[in-house]
């Protein structure tokens, strides 16, 4: 890790934070990626735009940093796409279980001192973990 990829990494979670506690703060809402996505599609009432916004933002927000660092948007594709889009469907899925995702619980939640964010972020890194070792040592994926 370099200087650059340190303080590269310590903006981009002070950004997290910043736009977590904002949204908090300006509309009383946490910033839980995938129970905002399920409300842009489920909802019918007035909270349907403000997340559909705020997904549009999520998605320009990345188009304009790739744009400006193309390189930090390299796709590696060794294990081809359909194992890709399975890994999302996986992800969705434990979403779904959790009640939550990363930016909901390990970002919002833990901020928050919730016992049940913590227990669900401690259980997903460590399934995280254990997925990787698994699948680069035991079964022997490339990295």
């Amino acid at each position: 890790m370099t200087t650059a990829d340190f303080f590269n990494a310590l903006a981009g979670g002070a950004l997290i934070g910043l736009a977590a506690a904002l949204l908090l703060v300006l509309n009383g809402r946490i910033a839980g990626v995938s129970g905002i996505i399920n409300g842009a599609v489920e909802e019918t009432g007035g909270e349907r735009l403000w997340r559909a916004l705020f997904v549009v933002g999520l998605v320009i927000g990345a188009l304009i940093y790739s744009r400006i660092v193309p390189d930090d948007f390299v796709v590696r594709t060794e294990l081809g796409w359909p194992v890709l889009a399975a890994a999302g469907l996986l992800v969705g899925v434990g979403t779904r279980m959790g009640s939550g995702c990363t930016s909901g619980h390990g970002v919002c939640g833990i901020s928050r001192l919730s016992p049940r964010s913590i227990v669900a972020t401690v259980t997903f890194m460590a399934f995280g973990f254990l997925s990787t070792y698994v699948v680069r040592h035991v079964i022997g994926l490339p990295a």
